[in-house]
């Protein structure tokens, strides 16, 4: 998509009518600002719809990755535009998540679509109270299960990656990639 000369499209603030009296009937000077409405139109009408170009829900899609560095998100041209959009939507929420159970829940969810089941903390602890107890150990590692959601199959690659970027550094992780919803027996 390109911003630059549209042909046809009228400027909403022709310039030629805004002259002196003196020039309203001058032919070259008409035909002169006539030309310059022709290329300072898309710039008006750009400036006109400014507020949709930074809305990731109506954006042209060619903005979506300018919109997408802005807030940190991923921007996989690879994914369908609507993702693509829900992805730019979703960033700042999905940023204040980062690094909690809820936040890879919910990035595996929109990356990729799987439904997702977590086990272990990853040995994060706090406390407000000065000289409070230690935390118990952490467990070994968290356990991520996914399976199958919007796509047939799971990239199990794709998953630990997401995983990896969103965990604190110090979490140990495992990935299971289950054909189904777990059961169980599985457990």
């Amino acid at each position: 998509m390109s911003r630059a000369a549209v042909p046809g499209l009228p400027s909403r603030y022709p310039i030629g009518g805004q002259l002196p009296a003196l020039y309203a009937d001058d032919d070259f000077a008409q035909r002169f600002t006539a030309g310059l409405d022709t290329v300072l139109a898309p710039v008006f009408a750009t400036l006109d719809n400014l507020p949709a170009y930074l809305d990731p829900r109506v954006t042209p899609t060619d903005f979506l990755a300018w919109l997408a560095s802005w807030v940190g998100a991923a921007d996989d041209q690879g994914w369908p535009v609507e993702l693509r959009r829900e992805a730019v939507v979703r960033a700042v929420e999905l940023h204040r998540w980062r690094g909690t159970k809820r936040g890879l829940v919910e990035a595996l969810q929109l990356a990729l679509g799987v439904h997702v089941e977590m086990t272990g903390e990853g040995g994060a602890w706090w406390s407000n109270t000065a000289g409070a107890e230690l935390p118990p150990e952490p467990a070994a590692e968290i356990l991520v299960r996914v399976w199958p959601g919007r796509e047939a199959q799971v990239d199990a690659d794709r998953v630990r990656e997401i995983v990896r970027a969103m965990c604190p550094v110090h979490t140990a992780f495992r990935v299971e990639v289950l054909p189904g919803p777990p059961t169980d027996e599985g457990r």
